[in-house]
Parts: C-alpha cells; sequence; structure tokens
C-alpha cells in the first residue's frame, strides 16, 4: 500500500494533475486515489459548463495508511459548486467528481488511522490538511503545505493553499463527495465524529457551509454590540446572520435582489433586516437603517456575479477574472475604521479596486477559505445547545440521482431553492 511521505523536496513548476501516481508538493508528497474496478458506484460529475452527469465509476479504495473510505449518506450543492458549475473556477476537466461537502458512514479505515473505526459517523471537512505542516500546527487548516499539487495555483498567488475535495485541479484534483463514496486523506484530522442519534441534516453543513458562516464572523471580529451588514442571501449568508445573533450583534442587515431569499432570512432568522438593492442603493438603505454604516461588513457572494455591464465585459474579454465592484461597495459602505470579511470565493485578478477607501478609512480586511476543523467541534455543541440551527436553510433534499435537476434549480434559484441536500439511493441517512 503506497504511504505518504514527508521531508524536504523538489518543488514543481507546472500544473500536475492526479493521475495514479506519487505527486510532490513543496512540502511532501501524496498519493491519488486507487479505485476497485470491480465494484462501481454512481457519481455526480461535470463536462462542461452546466453539465452535470451521473456516471458509473470506480469505487475508491484506502490507498495512503491514514485514509477512510466513507459511504456517504448526505452531500451538498454548495453556492461554491456553482462557480465550477457555470465553468468560471480554472483547472476543471470533464468527469471531475463534484462535491466538496458530505458526510457518511466509515466503510473502509487504513492501518495509520487511530480514532476511527468501521461503522462511525462523520462528516468531512471540505478542506483537506495534513496535521503535520507548520500551517496545519497553527489551525490554518485550509493553508495546509502539503494537500495541494497545483503548479498553478503557486503562480497565481505566490503560494499553494490546501486541497479541497471535488473542487477542481487548480486546488489538487481531488474526488469530491457528491458520489456513494469518497476518500478522505488523513481521516484522524478531517473528518468529525457525529452522535448516532443527531439527524445528517444537523450536522452534514459542519462540513462547510456552517463552518463558513462561522469563518465569516471570526474573520470580522463580530462581538457583543455590532451592527452586522452580510451581502449576499444564500446559505453562507443566512447562517453568517446566526452566527453573528449567536456572538452578541446587536443589528444584522442581509442585502441582495431576490425576493424570495430576503423574505426567507427574515422568516428563518427572526431580527434581520433587508435591503433589496435592485429597489434601492445598498448605501442608502444602508444609511436609513444604521447612522454611521456597519461594523463589519460580509462579503458571502464570490467572484461571478456582476452588477454592471462594464465589468461583464471585462470578464467575457478576460482583461479581468473577479469583478470588484461588490467589494467597492462594501468598502464605500461599512463606517471608517470598520471590519472587513470576505467568504465569498474569488479566483484571480480584478480591475477598478477602489484601494484608496480602504487606505483612508482605516479598514481592516481579513479573508480566506475556512479551516473547518479549527471550528467544527465548537460548532456541534453549540448545534447540540439549541443555540445553532443550521439546517433552517435546507429547502430540496433529494436523490443523488437528480444532482443535474439539483445544480440546475439552485443555480436558477427557481423552485424556492436555497440548499440542496443529496442523499445516494439506498445510504444509511439518520433523518
Amino acid at each position: 500500500m503506497p504511504s505518504t511521505k514527508f521531508g524536504p523536496t523538489t518543488d514543481m513548476a507546472s500544473p500536475t494533475l492526479l493521475a495514479n501516481k506519487t505527486l510532490t508538493t513543496g512540502h511532501g508528497s501524496i498519493t491519488p486515489s486507487e479505485h476497485d474496478s470491480s465494484r462501481k458506484m454512481k457519481a455526480a460529475a461535470w463536462n462542461g459548463k452546466k453539465t452535470i452527469e451521473m456516471e458509473d465509476r470506480d469505487i475508491p479504495v484506502v490507498t495512503d495508511g491514514t485514509d477512510v473510505i466513507v459511504q456517504v449518506t448526505s452531500t451538498c450543492i454548495c453556492g461554491s459548486d456553482l462557480h465550477l458549475y457555470l465553468n468560471a473556477m480554472p483547472g476543471m476537466q470533464k468527469h471531475d467528481v463534484m462535491g466538496h461537502e458530505f458526510m457518511g458512514v466509515v466503510h473502509d479505515v487504513g492501518p495509520e488511522v487511530k480514532n476511527l473505526q468501521k461503522g462511525d459517523r462523520v462528516v468531512a471537512a471540505f478542506d483537506i490538511g495534513c496535521g503535520n505542516c507548520v500551517y496545519c500546527k497553527d489551525q490554518q487548516f485550509s493553508l495546509c503545505d502539503t494537500t495541494n499539487p497545483s503548479g498553478l495555483q503557486e503562480k497565481l498567488y505566490g503560494h499553494r493553499t490546501a486541497g479541497l475535495h471535488g473542487y477542481s485541479h487548480l486546488t489538487g484534483g481531488y474526488e469530491g463527495g457528491q458520489a456513494e463514496y469518497a476518500r478522505v486523506p488523513f481521516a484522524d484530522l478531517n473528518t468529525l465524529k457525529v452522535p448516532n442519534d443527531m439527524p445528517d441534516r444537523k450536522v452534514i453543513l459542519l462540513s462547510d457551509v456552517l463552518s463558513t458562516a462561522w469563518h465569516a464572523t471570526e474573520l470580522g471580529d463580530v462581538h457583543e454590540g455590532d451592527i452586522v451588514a452580510i451581502w449576499g442571501a444564500g446559505p453562507v449568508g443566512i447562517l453568517a446572520a446566526q452566527c453573528s445573533f449567536a456572538r452578541g450583534a446587536k443589528q444584522v442587515i442581509m442585502i441582495d435582489n431576490v425576493p424570495f431569499r430576503l423574505q426567507f432570512v427574515k422568516d428563518k432568522v427572526p431580527g434581520v433586516q433587508t435591503i433589496n438593492f435592485s429597489e434601492k442603493s445598498v448605501k442608502e438603505g444602508l444609511n436609513e437603517l444604521c447612522e454611521h454604516g456597519p461594523h463589519v461588513a460580509i462579503e458571502a457572494v464570490g467572484f461571478h456575479y456582476c452588477k454592471s455591464w462594464t465589468h461583464k465585459i471585462q470578464m467575457a474579454l478576460m482583461l479581468e477574472t473577479d469583478p470588484s465592484e461588490m467589494l467597492n461597495e462594501i468598502l464605500t459602505c461599512v463606517r471608517k475604521g470598520g471590519r472587513v470579511s470576505i467568504v465569498g470565493v474569488y479566483a484571480g485578478f480584478t480591475n477598478g479596486f477602489n484601494i484608496g477607501a480602504l487606505m483612508e478609512k482605516g479598514l481592516t480586511v481579513k479573508a480566506g477559505q475556512t479551516p473547518c476543523q479549527k471550528y467544527w467541534h465548537h460548532l456541534l455543541k453549540l448545534i447540540q445547545e439549541g443555540k445553532l440551527q443550521p439546517e433552517v436553510v435546507i429547502t430540496h433534499e433529494m436523490d443523488l440521482d437528480e444532482a443535474p435537476k439539483g445544480y440546475q434549480i439552485f443555480n436558477d434559484k427557481t423552485d424556492g431553492c436555497v440548499k440542496v441536500v443529496m442523499h445516494p439511493r439506498g445510504a444509511p441517512v439518520v433523518a
């Protein structure tokens, strides 16, 4: 059985894809997943823009000693999956298995796994840490130095961040969890055992969106008495509102332009105020609701939503990869000395960024992918105590076979869709 090797290595200068060989990263090496060709499973695969297809795939097997194989019981479509669905994120290849937000039952266990056994119910972190590098030891698991072999990402950002399940070859090319089975490397770190009596729908969102919502409030240092404005009434934004109130915020304002989403958040998170930016400017709306502007602004939207034709044209012509208008709006709306938290996904470069507002207003900006493993024990406790109810964002549950439909209604914002959870047929879901 191949094993994961650590120690000094020679870095790679070009993008490298997982392909049945040991791959060297800057600080170690990883072994791409091996499979049992005699056993098949259903998996949701990306096959081009707006094209998700169900495919028969070989089942993954324990490849490194620290792996577990999870029989998936619940798997979600995340808002950031829509960046892949629309082919807006670099590094996608046909037949890539989608999904980074999943949970299930441990089906097989590698010989070096210490804390898990067959039959355990676990949630998998979307980010893959190694537990041994300098970043993981500092609980910055989403910045792991070991688990992402992408040289392309290093060229773009100067460093590699962690590998992610089912999120393009820019983040390692790992197979995702929208499948009947999934491999989880470094499983003692990257899975959370959950009690057998807690329904899947109460804990599945620890895999990403609840942890990301909490991360947004951590980056923004939300505390007692704060006024918090949140751009984006999707699952992360809604749960960031819930988390903000749990941390003592006195006022939370949600900004979006989809009426059913704004009504949904008012129904599910009592006390939230809303601004529909199709009806009035965000600046005007915030001035009416809070005199000096919010203490904290949370960006929970991401890079493929443009308000103006200027940025749509620039992105179409590849003059920029990401629009700056949402960030600029935030910088001009947050109060002087305020705090800006960015958890919406951005991929590359933007034009027209208002760096003057950032500097002259004395703002603090923090951003980044979520280190789920840092927060999820605390969040599980808050769920058990009834202080957080992440399941309120789930509007649609369906068979995994219906993944193409799930992506369509989520992307098109039809049928009142806010959050889709899928279950492989016959999986032992705890209801």
